[in-house]
Formats: structure tokens, C-alpha cells, sequence
């Protein structure tokens, strides 16, 4: 899981924040790298195809490999093979290309992304989720370390072009893991197969042996079994606990589109940026992560993701601040630590509370349902983020990226009251 969640991180900066920085060093203007943020739009509609990973073996490779490592390794070699390509184009020559480029990237990834949560949660037993999430995390935030600093560095000794050739060749590592890790057995759910058998007559399906009534019928049971499922298990919660997922990382993801070119903007090096907010602020995101697995085993779920909520959106408040003080390294430290602290423990309970509500019959599509609904809100907010910064500034933004965090704290606060149930 260490190098599956490597290979799950590992595209997610290159096609975001150091995406971001690549465009912002050749002198793209705020307002068209802001929009570049809407690549990462796949990662927030990845449910559409996610029954079709559930369902469906990949061609060819499934039968080598089975279903879920079978659709790991397609997705990470067309991640690859996009980095290498989007390495070799002119910024200012391709732009528009790029952004296509950086499309199948992030489409790639989103798929890989599918593949590896459904992986996580098929591959053990239940008691043992916690412990494969942390260990997700932990080799998610080291593939963001090497695409950030990393990128960084090589960046600022070589080029960009070096740099993305470079992280081309990571992918490696993942397909390797993908390659050596066994397949999981599926298990049947007899409840499940009723609750599809109900929508196949509702929706006045039979069971002929016509083309289109198959067709039809598969799609009840991929696409629409899954939310009857949840609904039916959740109630009138239901519809609360998708509004708490689309909301609850908006403050962060917001924020974060405009980062890295608020620390070029405050005149900071490649490299100062690279050693503060990427190596120590990997360092401190571990801290927060292994402080968020601990709460979440003393106090439950909703405590810590609660207490998360609250400290992302404050934390906020300290970058504003950063905006109007005169620029300091050890500031900038101090604030990163806070940040990337803060982001830790909310990150290790919001997975634990996804992972808590998935049912794994239906583990692909409903886990891709809450991944999607979690950033897609944010991403939608953060494409306008370089007109707002252009507009008002770098300190009333942050201000702002704090303030559209307060929903998730009352969301959190109304399903703490209403207790909904888990599979």
C-alpha cells in the first residue's frame, strides 16, 4: 500500500500545484492558471466511470493481472506516457495542448485512484482498514514530497522538461507494486443482491435475454444499486453525509491552487519553497496524519473529523497574515507547520469516515462517489481563484478560502447528532 499510494499520489501535484508553479515561472498569467485548475474536474467526476472499473475487466491486462491490478496498470502507463509527453511541449508555443495533456494525466489518475481504494478496502479484513489507510497516506504524501520538492529541485538545477521526464519514470515504482501485489477475492452480499433484484422491477426490467435489456440491466445494478444502497442504509442522513463530503476539504483545496504562486509572488527561491513547504512540510503532514490515526482510535470518528474541520479553515487565517507580513523564511516555516499539521489530522479522519461508510460490495463506486463529491465543489471554487487573487489580493482570499471551510464545521456538527449508520 506504501507504493500503491505512492503511484496514487505522485500525478495529482503535476497536474495541480506544481502544475501551477511550472506556469506561473514562464509568466502565465494568474487568470489562466487558475482555469488550469480544472483539469483536476476528472479526479470530481470520476463516479461516472468508476461502475465500469467495479464491473468490467480491463482488456486484456485483467486476464494477466485480475480486475482491480488489471485496471491499476493501464491506468499508471497511460500516466506515464502523458507526463513524458506534456515534458516535451512549449509553454508558450503549446499551451492549449498541454492543458489536454495534463487532462489524460489527471483522467488516468482519477481511474488509478478508483482501482487502488477499491484495492485498499478488498484486500483486508475490516478491523485492519485503519491501518491500510495510514499506510496509504503515508506513501501518498511521499510520492507529493518527490513531485514537489523534488520537482522542485530538478527544476531549479535542470529544467521543468527534465523534471516531468523524471516523474514519468517514478510511475515505475507503482507498476512494480501493481505487478507483485496479490488480487483480492470478492465476496458476494446476499442483501445486495436483493436490494438489485428490487430496482431491476422497479424500474420494470426482466430478466429476457435481449441486448438492451441487459444493458439495462447491468446498469441498474452498477450504477443505480450502489446509491439505492447507501440511501437505504443511511435514510434521510443520506443526502447530509454526501453534503458534508462535497464541503468538508474545500477550505484546503481552494487554498491550495494559489499557493505556490503566492510564494513566488512574496520573492521566494524555487529552492526555499521546495525546503520549507515541501520537505519539512511533508515532515509535518506525517506528524498530523500519525496525531489523527491516534484520535480517531481514543475518540472515534466524528470528534476528530470535527475537530479537522475547524483547524483547516483557521489555519487559513495564518496565511492571510503571511500575505500582509513582511516575507520571512522562519514565518513561512511556522505557518506551513500549522498548515500542513492541521491537514494531516483531518486527512487521516476524513478517510477513515469514507472508508466507514462503503459498502464493499460496491466498493469502487461508492468510494469513487465520495472522492468525487470531495473535491469537485473545490475545484469548481478554485478555478476562479486567480481572478479573485488578481481582484482583492492574496490576504483577503485567504480570509475568504477560511470562511467557506465554516459548512463543514455545522454539517459535522448535525451528523454528530444524528449518529447515521455504517455498513
Amino acid at each position: 500500500m506504501i507504493f500503491l499510494g505512492f503511484s496514487a499520489g505522485l500525478p495529482f501535484s503535476l497536474t495541480s500545484s506544481t502544475l501551477s508553479a511550472w506556469l506561473a515561472d514562464e509568466d502565465v498569467s494568474l487568470s489562466l492558471i487558475g482555469y488550469f485548475s480544472l483539469v483536476g474536474v476528472a479526479y470530481s467526476v470520476k463516479v461516472l466511470w468508476a461502475p465500469v472499473v467495479d464491473r468490467l475487466p480491463f482488456p486484456l491486462l485483467c486476464r494477466w493481472l485480475g480486475k482491480r491490478r488489471g485496471w491499476i496498470f493501464g491506468a499508471q502507463v497511460g500516466i506515464a506516457l502523458g507526463l513524458f509527453a506534456m515534458s516535451g511541449l512549449d509553454i508558450h508555443q503549446e499551451l492549449t495542448r498541454m492543458a489536454w495533456l495534463a487532462v489524460w494525466v489527471a483522467f488516468c489518475s482519477a481511474t488509478q485512484d478508483v482501482a487502488i481504494d477499491a484495492y485498499r478496502i478488498e484486500i483486508v479484513a475490516p478491523e485492519l482498514q485503519g491501518a491500510m489507510a495510514a499506510t496509504y497516506v503515508f506513501g501518498y504524501r511521499l510520492s507529493l514530497l518527490l513531485a514537489g520538492a523534488g520537482v522542485f529541485y530538478i527544476a531549479e538545477y535542470q529544467n521543468w522538461a527534465v523534471a516531468y521526464q523524471v516523474m514519468a519514470l517514478a510511475m515505475s515504482i507503482g507498476m512494480v507494486a501493481t505487478l507483485l501485489a496479490p488480487e483480492p477475492i470478492r465476496l458476494e452480499d446476499e442483501r445486495v443482491g436483493r436490494i438489485e433484484q428490487s430496482v431491476e422491477i422497479a424500474l420494470g426490467l426482466s430478466e429476457s435475454g435481449a441486448l438492451p435489456t441487459r444493458l439495462l440491466r447491468w446498469f441498474s445494478d452498477a450504477v443505480v444499486g450502489p446509491f439505492v444502497e447507501f440511501f437505504q442504509r443511511n435514510g434521510r442522513s443520506g443526502a447530509r453525509i454526501l453534503l458534508l463530503i462535497a464541503v468538508y476539504k474545500m477550505s484546503d483545496i481552494a487554498m491550495g491552487i494559489m499557493a505556490n504562486p503566492f510564494y513566488l509572488e512574496l520573492g521566494f527561491s524555487k529552492k526555499d519553497i521546495a525546503d520549507v513547504t515541501k520537505v519539512f512540510g511533508f515532515l509535518m503532514t506525517i506528524v498530523g496524519t500519525s496525531v489523527g490515526g491516534v484520535l480517531v482510535a481514543r475518540f472515534g470518528i466524528m470528534r476528530p473529523l470535527l475537530f479537522g474541520a475547524v483547524i483547516v479553515a483557521a489555519t487559513n487565517l495564518l496565511f492571510a497574515a503571511l500575505a500582509l507580513a513582511k516575507p520571512d523564511i522562519l514565518l513561512l516555516a511556522g505557518v506551513i507547520s500549522a498548515d500542513n499539521l492541521s491537514g494531516g489530522i483531518a486527512s487521516a479522519a476524513f478517510i477513515a469516515y469514507l472508508s466507514s461508510l462503503t459498502n464493499s460490495a460496491y466498493t469502487a463506486t461508492q468510494y469513487a462517489l465520495f472522492s468525487s463529491l470531495m473535491t469537485l465543489p473545490a475545484k469548481l471554487i478554485g478555478s476562479i481563484s486567480g481572478d479573485l487573487v488578481a481582484e482583492f489580493g492574496y490576504a483577503a482570499f485567504f480570509v475568504y478560502s477560511a470562511v467557506i471551510g465554516v459548512p463543514a464545521i455545522v454539517l459535522v456538527i448535525l451528523l454528530m447528532r444524528s449518529r447515521p449508520a455504517t455498513p
